[in-house]
C-alpha cells in the first residue's frame, strides 16, 4: 500500500504515482506524482512532463478552471495515455504550473480505492468493496 506523502502536504496527503505517454511517439514519463483530489472534477497534469516527452500543449485550446478559492484562470491541454493500477487511461488532459498533478473524478469515478486517513495509506483491493 502506498503511504500518504508529507513532502509539500501538511497534513500528509494520499499521492498516485502514474506513468504518462505520448500515443504518436510512444514516449514514456514515470513516476509522476498526482494528488488524489475526490473534490476535483477533472485530472489535471504538471506541465514540466511535457518536456520530458517532447510534447507541447494543444494550440489555441483552453479550459477555463475555478480553484477551490473561486479564483479562475485558464488552462493547456494535451493528449496523452495515463497508466494506473494496471489500467491505461487515454484522453485530454489540462495543464497544471505545479510539480505534482491532481487526479480527479474524471479518473477516481472508473477506480475502487481505499483511502486510510489513520494509517495514512491508500490501495486499490482487488476484490470489489460493497
Amino acid at each position: 500500500m502506498p503511504t500518504y506523502e508529507a513532502g509539500g502536504y501538511a497534513p500528509p496527503a494520499p499521492v498516485a504515482r502514474v506513468a504518462l505517454r505520448d500515443p504518436r511517439t510512444g514516449a514514456t514519463a514515470t513516476d509522476v506524482p498526482l494528488l488524489i483530489d475526490t473534490g476535483a472534477d477533472v485530472t489535471l497534469l504538471p506541465r514540466g512532463v511535457l518536456s520530458r516527452l517532447g510534447m507541447t500543449a494543444l494550440p489555441e485550446e483552453h479550459y477555463e478552471v475555478m480553484g477551490f478559492d473561486g479564483h479562475r484562470s485558464f488552462a493547456s491541454v494535451v493528449v496523452l495515455e495515463m497508466r494506473l493500477l494496471q489500467r491505461v487511461f487515454r484522453g485530454r488532459y489540462l495543464l497544471l504550473d505545479q510539480d505534482h498533478g491532481i487526479m480527479g473524478r474524471d479518473i477516481l469515478n472508473h477506480l475502487v480505492l481505499l483511502l486510510d486517513g489513520p494509517h495514512q495509506e491508500w490501495s486499490a483491493p482487488t476484490a470489489p468493496v460493497r
